[in-house]
């Protein structure tokens, strides 16, 4: 018995040892973090990337112009980087703005046809590259495609936090882009603004932000202790297989 009860609080400890690095939000981070009536995202700061999609449309360039049900052409950016037109060949469009591109589009075909008006060509996205990422106690945890509108309340609202979730210690994390620099770290309370509508957290989500939704104490105590008993219990099983005669 003494030695059940050493196990037990051993693996109690356990489960709260690995809380502590759980926790690691600064407060003052939110302040990196804009607010949804802050900023929007616009053509001119759109990067295209594969395998995002583009839909070329131009009503004066007859290979642009498509169908009235289907106007354009739509491509796939390939992995090279480039989209590739009839006449003009591989087009280069990786790591541009879609403004950039219309550009480029319509200075490669001002050789075929006149064209008149400040943009000629319209490009129009699908975005296929760009994702937010929500990871924990979720029933719809994984890659949340990047609309460039979405907030804290929308994505955690649509990955539906489970059971075991710890909503007041929700924690969103925005990576560094340089290795040697800290990445933003901040903790919010869901419970709250989803009961009580409390907006002061609920912040603009950029490209390659985590969420993560952590156990309770109580739930990463039993997630703990069945990490450590399932293996046993499969042992034991497989053990009774062999020796029942």
């Amino acid at each position: 018995m003494k030695v059940n009860r050493y196990c037990l609080f051993l693996i109690i400890a356990v489960a709260l040892l690995s809380l502590n690095g759980c926790f690691s939000s600064r407060p003052e981070d939110i302040q990196a973090f804009q607010y949804p009536n802050q900023t929007y995202v616009t053509m001119d700061e759109y990067i295209l990337q594969p395998p995002d999609e583009v839909t070329l449309i131009s009503t004066k360039i007859p290979l642009l112009t498509g169908s009235e049900a289907s106007p354009g052409i739509t491509q796939v950016i390939k992995p090279d980087g480039t989209i590739s037109l009839e006449d003009v060949g591989q087009i280069p469009v990786a790591g541009k703005t879609p403004r950039q591109v219309a550009e480029i589009i319509a200075q490669k075909l001002s050789t075929l046809y006149k064209l008149a008006g400040d943009y000629p060509v319209d490009v129009q996205v699908v975005n296929n590259s760009k994702f937010i990422y929500v990871v924990g106690q979720v029933e719809r945890p994984g890659a949340v495609p990047y609309t460039g509108r979405d907030t804290v309340l929308s994505v955690i609202a649509r990955s539906v936090p489970n059971t075991l979730a710890w909503k007041e210690k929700i924690q969103v994390i925005r990576p560094a882009a340089d290795p040697s620099e800290r990445s933003m770290v901040f903790g919010l309370d869901f419970k709250k603004m989803a009961e009580h509508g409390r907006m002061d957290q609920n912040i603009l989500l950029q490209d390659g932000d985590v969420i993560y939704v952590p156990p309770t104490i109580l739930a990463s105590i039993g997630l703990t202790i069945g990490e450590i008993v399932s293996p046993i219990l499969s042992a034991g099983s497989a053990a009774t297989v062999f020796t029942t005669p």
